[in-house]
């Protein structure tokens, strides 16, 4: 046997990430960014879609809805397809349908056409995220992964801040349809640089495909999320919002029962009930939930309240951005040292804080307090996302990885779906509530944008404290999520076997 000194060696000159393992991660990078912004960067733009195509908000709403009904439904067979065609061929292949449908959706001639063209945009999209984060877990190894996945978080992270800014620029002077074009050379660049840089993967033919699961999971998602996405309008009571979102549920729970009961699942739920995994997904999904709700309110709040353009609605929220692009790198490096488990529970903490001041604005509260604070908020999240991402990854097999990566992805989705249409209908029913009368027969957003400047500056305060009222239920979602996180935090796992000479050796992993 090696002597003690000898055996260190080797773990800690592979410690440092390597030029090549970067390279990856910015070659990857480029689609990550682009999958994510294009979540958000279109929502300025719904006003203009809706005047130019003579149509109504409700139908332009699914440039939106669709795309991301198209996420949903792709997500889960992500996993299984990089294992059997190779996660390099998956990542390609969803370039490209990314940027055929923004190119597309470019040169739409209708609302119906620009919704279909969304729908396969949305269908390449959804593939991207999963892909890139089984590449660089796969390419950095369990004991670099908080730093690489660090740096992957930025446009999870910057993505949503960024693109009502670029959004709200092209809308206004260019044109919407730039909103797409632009990904065409940007995804060009993006798909030669992966084709020549990326190495090729193993594919595993003999991986067979769970079709069963899959027809319960991607109709269950897509049917919950519809109904949650109608219910931002007439809210939960209607039919055409609880009949959907109760049918996708009850096909979601009889996933999880067969999963648990499979060989060889489409998602192995098992994998998060023995380890620190189970723990980082409860996290990750009231996470998603309290902030990608808030990301809806906040910049909502500067546009109907204070009467800011979507351009300077998107630069108010810069500080956020530059909090967590402060902190994210630092919990990478942070988490690859001490683990992961303790950082959520830090981060969690500074969100609230940085949240708070939102439950008690007012018409004409400090833009330089809400900045300040936003900054606050900004280090919580960059403490708490990724390390969150990581604690689950490195807590499975590596034969788990690319179908972890998948569950996470689909709870970074429902979650964030779930949120909007929570505080979406919170908020409408407080904005009802507030202004009576003044909201008109439908209340709730239609209000909002349908006000006049006159109107909008009568009713401000208010209109203030139905922001304020929401965003204490804000407050009390990212609450919970602590609990999981402080259970992450105390998890001890069982060390697992591990190749000899495998660097990382000490990495906690549960096989059982």
């Amino acid at each position: 046997m090696a002597s003690p000194p000898a055996a260190a060696a080797p773990p800690a000159a592979s410690d440092a990430i390597d030029r090549e393992t970067w390279i990856v991660a910015g070659v990857v990078m480029l689609g990550a960014i682009m999958s994510i912004l294009d979540t958000t960067v279109i929502n300025v733009a719904i006003d203009r879609l809706a005047s130019d195509f003579s149509s109504s908000l409700t139908t332009i709403q699914w440039v939106v809805t669709g795309y991301t009904l198209a996420l949903a439904a792709v997500i889960p067979v992500t996993g299984w397809a990089s294992d059997r065609f190779g996660t390099k061929r998956i990542y390609l292949w969803s370039l490209a349908l990314f940027v055929g449908g923004s190119v597309l959706s470019g040169l739409a001639w209708s609302a119906g056409s620009l919704i279909g063209f969304r729908v396969l945009q949305g269908i390449g999209g959804g593939m991207i995220m999963p892909a890139v984060m089984t590449i660089m877990t796969k390419k950095a190894g369990p004991h670099r992964m908080g730093r690489v996945m660090g740096a992957l978080g930025v446009p999870m992270l910057i993505a949503p801040i960024a693109g009502p800014v670029l959004g709200g620029w092209l809308v206004d002077d260019v044109s919407w349809r730039w909103i797409f074009f632009i990904n065409l050379p940007i995804g060009i660049i993006a798909f030669v640089l992966a084709l020549r840089v990326l190495e090729r993967d193993e594919p595993q033919p003999a991986h067979r495909m769970d079709w069963l699961g899959l027809l319960l999971l991607s109709p269950g998602l897509t049917l919950a999320i519809f109904g949650l996405a109608e219910s931002a309008s007439d809210g939960f009571g209607a039919t055409k919002s609880w009949l959907p979102t109760a049918a996708g549920a009850l096909l979601v729970a009889t996933f999880l029962w067969h999963s648990w009961r499979s060989e060889n699942p489409l998602i192995d739920i098992r994998l998060f009930t023995h380890s620190r995994a189970g723990a980082a997904a409860g996290t990750f999904m009231l996470f998603s939930i309290a902030f990608f709700g808030s990301l809806l309110l906040v910049p909502l709040y500067y546009q109907s309240v204070r009467g800011d353009t979507a351009l300077q609605a998107g630069l108010l929220l810069v500080p956020q951005g530059l909090g967590s692009m402060l902190t994210m790198p630092i919990a990478g490096r942070l988490t690859d040292r001490f683990g992961p488990g303790r950082f959520a529970a830090v981060g969690i903490p500074l969100i609230v804080v940085g949240l708070s001041p939102f439950a008690f604005v007012d018409a004409d509260t400090s833009y330089w307090l809400l900045g300040g604070f936003s900054f606050v908020l900004g280090l919580g999240m960059g403490m708490s996302m990724m390390p969150t991402m990581t604690a689950a990854m490195q807590a499975v097999p590596p034969q788990a990885i690319a179908r972890t990566s998948t569950a996470m992805n689909i709870i970074r989705q429902s979650g964030a779906s779930i949120g909007t249409a929570i505080l979406s209908v919170i908020l409408a029913s407080n904005i009802k509530d507030q202004l009576g009368g003044a909201a008109g027969g439908g209340g709730g957003f239609d209000a909002v944008h349908g006000m006049s400047e006159a109107q909008r500056t009568a009713v401000a305060q208010p209109l203030a404290d139905a922001f304020s009222s929401t965003f204490v239920w804000a407050l009390i979602l990212l609450a919970l999520a602590f609990l999981p996180a402080l259970a992450m935090a105390l998890w001890r796992d069982k060390p697992a076997e591990q190749d000899a000479g495998e660097p990382g050796a000490g990495v906690p992993l549960v096989m059982e």
